[in-house]
């Protein structure tokens, strides 16, 4: 293979291809119609090649078209079976590998970047790479001080054709429509290319992990690898095996499948209020499943890969999130409307009925009301075309919601991580993970015997207090000055002022 295409113009064309392919197909299928076949199997026969070309296309490319691949792999569970069949197989494929760059060329990069004497810095060093994604690709190796590593180059002219590729894919993105059908696609391919930089950053992605990796540092249920080495377009972690998570989609056991999803919602969740970062790359192929769990060698860790594009919360995930879920599930329309509207999902010149925000709502958070919610492909296809139809009321309300540029990041991994756990299959307590790591989810709760009259006196301002009122209940000896403590009569030395004495029988 040659190496990673950098002309504007090629790319642009191999794009140009793909709704332009769809197009040719659509015209061979209808040719197949005319000749008596049916409408079924050319239908599917028609999915399946417009699958394959949709992953030749976009992994030959790598750059931003794989990205934009892989960013779809996690929506496929959204899609109409009959859709999504085809493209599962295909887009799955982006996950995990692609075409790889030629050696010499893997080779020059090392050179540049590490010294012409890199293999120095090796006791084994595989040449074959062991994944290729969007921007670079990763190699299996023994580092000098004996530890297994994983080694990621980034392809030579990445950042040009990450740019180039977004920019193109958002001028087709109306054409794009009938590759995925039912799916909006431009606004991904903006939020995509708003984190170009980002992305290419391997310093940024290093300083990301080398928190993660020390915040879950022993942790039973998440393995991050820990950073060995980094410069500019090279990255070498500690190796992870396990077996990836899409083969648990495609194979894994029930006992798995729980698993991996039970432990994803908690790195969802407890990521930002652990580290003040979330992971915001979720797709299957960025974990594993690794065998070493709480309960020993027949429980599981799920492993974390890839810390690209992160997005930095300070104060973990914002309270009004919790808030307002708390809220939707108490029915409280009126106080989830005018948080939507304090936080600009509803912008100030719509005006919208709080009854029907939350009936829009309350399905969407289904998962979050049960004790133990199994997350379903058909779960996830009910709520688009909920959401997608536009003769429904949920449609035309959800045209006039807002998604606030701060929201805009949590948004998109909270969706693709609900895709995910459809993909699985997973039975998921997610209420308890919410309980535990979301602010705002859970209210603060009082002792059972603390009464309303002892919230009014903690509430009281002192200077309210009147003195000549107060009764002996009310006195709190933590509140009361030294000279209060003093008894009636005491003199400044100490002795007992003695009163008068009358006479007796007076």
């Amino acid at each position: 293979m040659s190496d990673l295409p950098r002309k504007a113009v090629t790319r642009t064309a191999k794009l140009a291809a793909l709704p332009l392919g769809f197009a040719g197909r659509a015209t061979w299928g209808l040719g197949k119609r005319i000749v008596g076949e049916s409408a079924e199997l050319v239908g599917r026969e028609l999915q399946q090649r417009t699958a394959e070309q949709l992953f030749k296309v976009l992994g030959e490319l790598k750059g931003g078209a794989m990205k934009f691949g892989q960013a779809l792999s996690v929506f496929e569970s959204a899609l109409p079976e009959e859709i999504a069949g085809p493209y599962r197989a295909a887009l799955t494929k982006l996950q995990e590998a692609a075409p790889p760059m030629p050696t010499r060329t893997m080779h020059s990069v090392l050179a540049e970047r590490l010294g012409e004497d890199w293999r120095e810095l090796f006791l084994e060093f595989e040449d074959k790479p062991s994944a290729a994604a969007s921007i670079g690709q990763v190699h299996r190796g023994v580092w000098r001080d004996g530890r297994v590593v994983a080694i990621k180059v980034q392809y030579p002219g990445a950042g040009e054709a990450l740019v180039s590729d977004l920019n193109q894919l958002s001028r087709f993105s109306r054409l794009l429509g009938p590759l995925i059908p039912g799916m909006d696609i431009k606004p991904l391919i903006a939020e995509l290319r708003d984190r170009v930089s980002e992305e290419l950053d391997y310093g940024l992605e290093a300083e990301a992990q080398r928190v993660h990796a020390t915040e879950f540092l022993d942790d039973p249920d998440v393995v991050v690898p820990t950073v060995v080495h980094q410069c500019d377009q090279v990255l070498i972690t500690e190796w992870i095996d396990g077996i990836p998570l899409s083969e648990i989609i495609a194979d894994g056991t029930e006992e798995q499948r729980d698993r991996a999803g039970q432990i994803l919602a908690r790195f969802l969740f407890s990521g930002p209020a652990r580290t003040g970062l979330l992971h915001a790359d979720p797709h299957p192929g960025n974990f594993r499943l690794l065998p070493g769990g709480p309960d020993g060698e027949d429980d599981w860790r799920l492993g974390v890969l890839d810390f690209g594009t992160v997005d930095r919360l300070p104060g973990g995930l914002p309270e009004p999130i919790g808030d307002s879920l708390r809220l939707t599930l108490d029915g409280e329309a009126e106080a989830v409307y005018e948080m939507l509207r304090a936080e600009g999902f509803v912008k100030d010149s719509i005006e919208l009925d709080p009854e029907a925000v939350l009936d829009y709502l309350l399905p969407i958070i289904e998962p979050a009301r049960a004790e133990a919610f199994t997350f379903t492909r058909g779960w996830m296809r009910s709520q688009a075309a909920r959401i997608a139809d536009v003769r429904s009321p949920a449609y035309q309300l959800g045209k006039q919601l807002n998604l606030p540029p701060a929201y805009l990041l949590i948004h998109r991994v909270t969706l693709s991580t609900i895709g995910v756990l459809c993909q699985l299959g997973a039975t998921v307590r997610l209420r308890d993970e919410l309980a535990e790591w979301l602010p705002g989810f859970v209210l603060d709760e009082e002792p059972e015997d603390r009464q309303p009259e002892d919230r009014e006196r903690e509430d009281m301002d002192p200077g309210d207090v009147d003195p000549e009122n107060l009764e002996p209940e009310d006195l709190d000896p933590a509140d009361l000055e030294p000279e209060d403590l003093e008894p009636e009569g005491l003199e400044d030395g100490g002795a007992m002022k003695e009163e008068p004495k009358e006479a007796a029988g007076a």
